[in-house]
């Protein structure tokens, strides 16, 4: 699943080749939406800005208009300029915007959806959000307060993954997060100090903002689909809890 990194990294992108400039056509290749008269609607419409939080992505139209998206697992949003070859096939395309330079598409995206923008602040699923890890004006307080709001026999690596804890973290980031604080994934959160917590977001927030700005992060891995590599000891993997996702640790490190 695209973390808050690749998302903010998204907005950048999109933004810049939307931002004030002349919208030429908007397509919505889904059957799914073809009632929904997205074209006609936008039509004349300027995007006056392009916005991340968390996992989710917003492009602004003028008019009180916006179109939410988020990618869960396999969605992407592509830049591309005018005549230049897409990543994906075109029969994955959900959504088109062009300007006389460029096309920027949604592929595989599971939610996509037009609503007003006082919808987009009050909606659970996105008013709902902890702090964005991003921003510039994170509230380590507000996070440390809902972290401990949940059930102190969670799991820390499966408490990092709840956007109503804390907006933007995936399953890379928990792992280099743990391995930072030297926190095992699988330590309750009753016996995780506040000073272990912070240590782990404070870690990763630079490494994130920098993959942010497309800087890239693969040089920053330590543990992160590393298993069976060696740190002090060799790097374990292993479920973590409902979802069972695949989380990365080192024994002899984290404890």
């Amino acid at each position: 699943m695209p973390e808050g990194d690749t998302i903010h990294s998204a907005a950048r992108r999109v933004g810049a080749a939307l931002v004030d400039k002349e919208i030429v056509s908007i397509e919505t290749p889904q059957p799914r939406h073809l009632v929904d008269r997205w074209p006609q609607r936008l039509a004349g419409r300027g995007v006056r800005s392009v916005d991340a939080r968390g996992k989710h992505l917003f492009v602004r139209f003028e008019g009180d208009l916006t179109l939410h998206s988020h990618l869960r697992m396999g969605g992407m949003w592509g830049v591309y300029r005018r005549g230049e070859r897409w990543r994906r096939s075109p029969r994955r395309a959900w959504l088109v915007i062009r300007t006389p330079e460029h096309e920027v598409v949604q592929f595989d995206g599971p939610v996509l959806e037009l609503m007003t923008d006082g919808r987009t602040r009050f909606d659970q699923r996105i008013a709902g959000l902890g702090p964005d890890l991003l921003t510039d004006g994170f509230d380590e307080r507000r996070f440390l307060r809902r972290l401990r709001e949940d059930d102190p026999t969670r799991p820390i690596g499966d408490a990092l993954l709840d956007q109503r804890t804390i907006a933007g973290i995936g399953n890379i980031w928990r792992s280099e997060a743990c391995f930072h604080a030297g926190v095992d994934p699988h330590r309750r959160l009753r016996d995780v100090s506040d000073h272990e917590v912070l240590r782990a977001v404070r870690a990763i927030r630079p490494l994130m903002r920098r993959s942010a700005e497309g800087k890239g992060y693969d040089e920053d891995m330590w543990v992160y689909h590393r298993a069976g590599r060696p740190c002090r000891t060799l790097i374990a993997s292993g479920g973590i809890g409902d979802d069972n996702r695949t989380a990365y640790w080192c024994p002899g490190c984290q404890r």
